[in-house]
């Protein structure tokens, strides 16, 4: 454990589920309301072109949007984190575990994104490997997808370096920005994870 992440009462350290050397990452809480929606709403332009868009009538970025970040952080088919710095504890991004399929799959698809201010740092590099750590060691998960589209290089970039293989393609994969676009599919699974820790 490094000097920054031995501190006492920094904020939110003790509800860590995993930390690393400039970042940690935990569950969301209710007092990170103002902090998260303030974090989300100046990365929207950011994040935009490669997110889907909400059903209708759902504004991703309204008040409830973290009304539904807090019921959906722990639940059977969902894990949810905030990634914080060590050394504030301030958010800069979040990992996600959706569509947790139980059974003889034993899978999840992950999503990610960093603070539009904290782009660039390493940050997630750091991040993701910790929330692959919680869902295959505590969830007991066997394999985690990612989809990116093609042209988002830097997402592409960082699952790389993070250990994900590219397994194939998938054309008009999701609706995005009301057009059918393409995916790459990235994955890993928990043998690919502990060949890495070794």
């Amino acid at each position: 454990m490094s000097e920054a992440t031995d501190r006492v009462g920094l904020r939110g350290l003790e509800h860590a589920t995993g930390t690393g050397e400039r970042v940690f990452i935990r569950h969301p809480l209710p007092r990170d309301r103002d902090e998260f929606l303030h974090v989300l709403r100046r990365s929207r332009a950011f994040h935009e072109p490669w997110n889907p868009r909400p059903p209708a009538g759902v504004d991703a970025y309204a008040d409830d949007a973290f009304d539904r970040l807090i019921a959906t952080a722990r639940t059977e088919n969902r894990a949810r984190f905030l990634v914080c710095l060590t050394t504030t504890g301030e958010i800069v991004g979040a990992v996600n575990f959706g569509e947790i399929i139980r059974g003889v799959l034993q899978q999840a698809f992950c999503g990610y994104w960093v603070d539009v201010h904290s782009q660039g740092n390493g940050y997630m590099t750091e991040a993701i490997p910790l929330a692959l750590h919680f869902a295959f060691d505590e969830l007991g998960l066997h394999r985690i997808e990612a989809n990116i589209q093609p042209h988002n290089r830097a997402s592409i970039s960082l699952i790389r370096r993070c250990g994900f293989r590219k397994e194939g393609f998938s054309p008009r994969y999701l609706k995005i920005d009301g057009c059918w676009c393409d995916h790459e599919r990235w994955a890993m699974t928990v043998e690919d994870w502990r060949g890495r820790s070794n």
